[in-house]
């Protein structure tokens, strides 16, 4: 048996298509192989910046903010989301700027007297454990913006780097965030040691770390410190765009043992870029951590498409995981930083703050045709795909085959496609349009 879910326009989104043939003759046919695997999946995602905690937390009422956790993070009721990626203290999106351990100006606090995770008490670490009651396969991932501004050459949690003399100062930093959320019952799953370690944002927390300073921060800091302390967070390298492929190379060549994986970004590059990676370190994660849309690419067709063709491309090459970025922000696209100007950037929730009303966006629904289906622990399976027709396809652990096309022409396309030994009747796919195929046969057979 097979279910077919689909969208074609911003009126008809990730909806059950009962008939979708169309009886025609086929132009393109989309072969899928179940004996042929590659990487086993973690699964989809967001974040709770400060910004979507407290839009969700504080700002609706316990009826809508239940109907979003939901409608995000269940499996039976929602699209079933199983990554969270929060920061580790203020981002771009947060309503103020803070770290885990701020002091006064030109104090120091090398032993971390006064570190607190208090601020995510508040509202993200009580809807991470939501998320969690909702999904028990999620697994949370933190990276910070910044080291406490007192660490740093520039003072302040904007600009700068890390200095050398706090090396072991942060490591024990990233320790006892690890144990301070395990006391709330939350393990986190993978740490990244810099978000964007190659951008120096001016109005926002940010901080530069160069490859050689990573690779000694962790391989001699770090890691050493997890290991002593019997922490089996993962560390994932890099955690940036996709056009600078020296700089995770450069991690894994001098420092392989110290990084579990690299993370992935797509504010500039290409994709293949994970490809090339793992073809010098094929046992190495690969996982994507942040990507959102925005204004930038204003219209539904282009914006949907956008995500649609680089989420199969992402796993195509080699992802284990995607995650989008805020879960939910304003009508204004923020909260954000004071002095960060106008914001661009979408969640998957649209919160008003002057109605207490909520809507999914595109991102949410384009999510859902591979999140929806494809569980944890699935893994991708052989399928082919070009530039016209694109698809990815995954095999449950039930045995179950997922099937995700996306139609990247300008007119309407007749796809057939043979799934190991079956074959489905000619499928119309409307141009710039998703479908995701669910072969339920196979956990019957």
């Amino acid at each position: 048996m097979f279910e077919f879910y689909v969208t074609t326009d911003e009126k008809n989104l990730f909806q059950r298509e009962r008939s979708p043939y169309s009886g025609e003759a086929n132009e393109y046919q989309v072969n899928v192989n179940s004996k042929k695997t590659y990487q086993i999946i973690d699964g989809w995602g967001t974040s709770f910046t400060d910004s979507s905690a407290y839009l969700i937390d504080q700002c609706l009422s316990e009826k809508h903010q239940n109907e979003i956790m939901e409608a995000v993070f269940d499996v039976e009721r929602g699209i079933g989301l199983s990554i969270l990626r929060n920061p580790m203290g203020a981002s771009d999106y947060a309503r103020y700027i803070y770290s885990y351990d701020d002091i006064e100006t030109d104090e120091t606090d090398e032993k971390l007297i006064h570190f607190s995770i208090a601020h995510d008490e508040e509202s993200i670490i009580p809807l991470t454990k939501h998320a969690m009651a909702l999904n028990p396969d999620l697994k949370l991932f933190a990276s910070p913006w910044s080291a406490p501004g007192w660490m740093k050459d520039s003072r302040q949690m904007i600009g700068g780097k890390l200095l050398p003399k706090y090396y072991d100062t942060y490591a024990l930093y990233f320790k006892k965030v690890i144990e301070s959320y395990h006391q709330h019952n939350i393990d986190i799953y993978a740490i990244t040691p810099q978000n964007e370690p190659l951008f120096l944002p001016p109005h926002y927390p940010g901080m530069e770390m160069l490859a050689d300073e990573q690779v000694t921060f962790v391989a001699e800091h770090l890691k050493p410190l997890f290991e002593k302390s019997g922490i089996e967070t993962k560390i994932f390298g890099y955690d940036h765009n996709w056009d600078r492929v020296d700089y995770p190379l450069e991690l894994l060549d001098k420092a392989e043992a110290a990084f579990d994986g690299i993370a992935w970004h797509w504010y500039g590059g290409n994709v293949i870029n994970q490809s090339r990676v793992a073809l010098f370190y094929p046992d190495k994660e690969i996982h994507f951590t942040e990507g959102s849309g925005g204004e930038w690419i204003p219209a539904f067709e282009p914006a949907f498409s956008n995500l649609m063709r680089t989420g199969i491309e992402i796993f195509r090459n080699g992802a284990k995981s995607m995650t989008l970025w805020n879960l939910a922000l304003d009508e204004n696209n923020g909260p954000t930083v004071p002095g960060f100007g106008k914001s661009t950037c979408r969640g998957l929730v649209t919160v008003n703050q002057r109605t207490q009303e909520y809507s999914f966006t595109l991102d949410y629904f384009g999510l859902a045709h591979f999140s929806k289906f494809v569980r944890p622990g699935a893994v991708r399976i052989a399928s082919s795909s070009d530039q016209n027709i694109r698809s990815v396809a995954f095999q449950n652990t039930d045995q179950s085959i997922v099937v995700i096309l996306f139609n990247d022409r300008e007119n309407d396309a007749q796809v057939s496609v043979v799934i190991d030994s079956s074959t489905l009747e000619t499928i119309n796919l409307p141009a710039k349009s998703a479908m995701t195929i669910i072969d339920t046969l196979k956990n019957e057979e």
